[in-house]
């Protein structure tokens, strides 16, 4: 029997497909025993001021606070033994910092955790409470990456990026896997941008397990590295990172900005009053923390009503490790 080359790409397709969604399934496996199962919540004025059907994946009532403990889990549990016994190291100011100290000290995995000098002292605290081994540098990107490296090289230690690794690109898909499974009929799911790792999870989640749902992309206009690279079909840079939203101060990666391009339907920016204006909203109405990060996708949906009318709309919330005691409101 003669089979054609489109044929014969097609059931590649199927394979790949096929493969892509089992690992993302056995990671959520694997991860399970080390994470909570976030609750989704919903606010009947927050339905009322859009006209939608709002609902919010809470993953900051996640261990440690942020969706990041689901790749970090991920990651350090994807090593070999071996690599276990040599430790881990990343360099972080904020919650991977915090999710791969506390998934390393889960696992008996040392952990060292390259911070820049500046980093608040709450933050730096946090870390060293779940057993990180902090090395502060200066607080430049050049010198984190150098600094790390420098560790892995003397420890033997293995990096792990906070959003730009495959591990951890499907250990954040499992948020909203879980979503899928409680809300199976959402339209519309949208995440906050900052590395790329969560929405390019987000993305392969819907592909994968979704019956007919949009992946859309929160993001500062003051940092809006994001929504330039999808419209010039490469990897875009910051030259200022004046946000109130910190945790999303960083750029896409190689390994996630394909997932981005290929999975996701858009990215809305927003102001930075806009972000404030929706994190009290959370604050005072949902009555649950959340970060400035977290508040960008409710922003975006507040800003653009009537895109988002009558439609079934998830927010992926991010995380809320916030100082209580400096607010923007």
């Amino acid at each position: 029997m003669n089979v054609s080359s489109s044929e014969i790409a097609f059931l590649q397709f199927c394979i790949e497909n096929n493969m892509n969604k089992q690992t993302l399934i056995q990671t959520h496996n694997r991860i399970k025993p080390f994470i909570h199962k976030t609750p989704v919540l919903s606010s009947s004025l927050i339905n009322k001021m859009i006209g939608a059907t709002i609902v919010f994946k809470c993953e900051n009532f996640q261990k440690m606070g942020a969706f990041k403990m689901r790749g970090a889990a991920n990651a350090i549990l994807s090593l070999s033994e071996e690599e276990r016994q040599r430790g881990v190291v990343t360099h972080s100011s904020g919650n991977f910092a915090q999710a791969v100290s506390l998934a390393a000290q889960t696992l008996g995995v040392k952990a060292y955790i390259v911070m820049p000098e500046n980093a608040p002292q709450v933050k730096k605290n946090a870390v060293k409470t779940y057993g990180g081994e902090i090395i502060e540098c200066e607080a430049t990107p050049q010198a984190r990456e150098a600094t790390a490296n420098q560790i892995k090289e003397d420890k033997g230690a293995t990096f792990l990026h906070p959003s730009n690794q495959k591990e951890v690109i499907y250990g954040n898909s499992t948020a909203a896997i879980e979503f899928l499974e409680e809300q199976p009929n959402l339209e519309v799911m949208i995440t906050p941008v900052g590395g790329g790792g969560l929405i390019a999870g987000t993305a392969l989640a819907a592909h994968h397990f979704a019956k007919n749902c949009k992946v859309i992309g929160a993001e500062p206009k003051a940092v809006d590295d994001a929504y330039r690279s999808l419209i010039s079909g490469h990897i875009e840079m910051n030259s200022s990172f004046n946000t109130v939203a910190d945790g999303l101060r960083t750029h896409l990666g190689d390994c996630n900005f394909p997932i981005i391009q290929k999975h996701v339907e858009k990215i809305i920016c927003v102001e930075e009053d806009e972000i404030i204006t929706a994190m009290q909203l959370i604050w005072e109405r949902m009555k649950i923390i959340v970060e400035p990060s977290s508040a960008v996708a409710l922003a975006a949906v507040l800003k653009h009503k009537e895109e988002f009318k009558n439609q079934n709309v998830g927010i992926i919330v991010s995380g809320g490790n916030v100082d209580v005691r400096n607010l923007p409101f």
